[in-house]
């Protein structure tokens, strides 16, 4: 979430930057810097009674010890009992206060960069790579979910029949094909140096909100009522969590994390050809990057992360293009988001497959993620995280794209992982 004091003090930047995004409710601002200036007000005359509260204890103290007591003791009490009720009152008066502002700051979001172009629809986001002219794109291909059916390993129908759609099932060469793509990514990410770690695929609600998915997400998450806890939509989640409330040494930057995790999304609100076959699931498979940077090198980090995915694509044989999120099209929590799309030749269109965003101290500002700078002092670390990749629209596309008249064919470097060259 945004700084209350850098919403404070530098309000004009924060109404330029919410106005870029679409922002509408622009007068939470001044309510907010009415909530802070408040909050420091009462905290100054909390601070100022505990201040003389404890010098009235002090008194009492010295009194008892010189054994020379006399009738200023119970005025003294009085003032001592006195003061812990206007203290009472006031902490009262400051949780409430604190509790208004976390209220209506969870609400903003975050302020797009000034790499971030201007517009508020996905007319408006400009494309700044492609891979090159679109290859063999006629009528004659078939969409993934047809050539699914075909080769009998994906099957929608039974999924739908164990839980409901959005839950496919896949089969024989079609699960092999999942696994080995799986395996492809993480042994990709690992040899760029990131971690992996295999993390937990339900979340509490405070690694849910440390992260931005809720309040913002909440309709959208799978939730377990009883226990409290949601099915995380990303491994971004459970991989940032890791180093909640921590602070940690410059030696220790960057930290790079990956990790697969199935991820849950109810996706509320969905419909039309966008939903057809692996289009768009309740149930899917990712591999993610996390990245916790200093706020310095936050951005070239950025950069490494688009230039990583670009090179597994390119190894995928894929053709795909990457598109720079105009701010009305950004997540609520992103600063700036590298959006990756692969075109389907089945379906003849572009199908999003990864997002690269860097978050600076959006997150970390929720996480309590900090970092001891070479000056001693402790400061926010920027946050970033991207799909390599999400595993759906990448099978679609490479089904779609690899069709031939004796099957599907396998790109080379998947051969390894899949032990088979064609699906047939």
């Amino acid at each position: 979430m945004l700084s209350i004091d850098k919403i404070s003090n530098d309000k004009e930047a924060t109404l330029i930057g919410l106005k870029k995004r679409g922002f509408k409710n622009l007068d939470v601002i001044d309510e907010l810097i009415k909530l802070n200036s408040d909050r420091k007000q009462i905290q100054q005359k909390l601070d100022q009674i505990l201040f003389e509260s404890n010098t009235i204890s002090k008194e009492i103290a010295e009194i008892f010890k010189s054994g020379n007591q006399s009738n200023n003791v119970e005025n003294l009490k009085s003032k001592s009992a006195e003061l812990k009720s206007k203290s009472k009152d006031l902490s009262d008066q400051l949780d409430k206060t604190k509790s208004s502002i976390l209220s209506l700051i969870t609400t903003i979001p975050n302020l797009p960069d000034k790499d971030v172009p201007e517009g508020l629809t996905v007319n408006d986001n400009i494309e700044v790579f492609i891979s090159g002219p679109i290859k063999d794109s006629n009528d004659s291909l078939k969409n993934h979910w047809d050539l699914a059916k075909e080769l009998d390993i994906i099957d929608f129908e039974l999924g739908s029949k164990i839980t409901g759609s959005g839950f496919p099932v896949y089969k024989g060469k079609g699960a092999k094909l999942q696994r080995a793509l799986i395996n492809f990514f993480l042994d990709k990410n690992t040899s760029a140096g990131y971690t992996e770690f295999q993390v937990p695929h339900l979340v509490n609600s405070e690694s849910a909100f440390a992260t931005g998915q809720l309040p913002d997400k909440d309709g959208q998450m799978y939730h377990v009522k009883n226990d409290d806890f949601y099915l995380i939509p990303t491994a971004e989640v459970p991989l940032t969590n890791i180093y909640r409330d921590n602070i940690l040494s410059n030696d220790e930057l960057p930290v790079l994390l990956t990790g697969y995790t199935p991820c849950f999304r109810r996706e509320a609100g969905s419909y039309g050809s966008d939903v057809r076959g692996l289009n768009r699931l309740h149930q899917f498979d990712k591999v993610e990057i996390v990245r916790l940077e200093h706020p310095e090198n936050s951005n070239h980090a950025l950069s490494t992360m688009k230039d990583h995915i670009k090179g597994i694509l390119s190894e995928l044989e894929l053709d795909f293009r990457i598109l720079n999120l105009c701010a009305g099209d950004l997540g609520f929590t992103s600063a700036i988001t590298y959006d990756f799309e692969l075109f389907s030749k089945g379906q003849k269109k572009w199908l999003e497959i990864s997002s690269v965003s860097n978050f600076k101290t959006y997150q970390s500002n929720r996480l309590n993620l900090k970092f001891k700078d070479k000056d001693g002092k402790n400061y926010l670390l920027h946050t970033l995280n991207g799909s390599s990749l999400a595993l759906p629209r990448v099978m679609a596309g490479l089904i779609e794209n690899n069709q031939t008249k004796k099957g599907i064919k396998i790109p080379k470097a998947l051969i390894p992982y899949t032990g088979f060259d064609i699906i047939n």
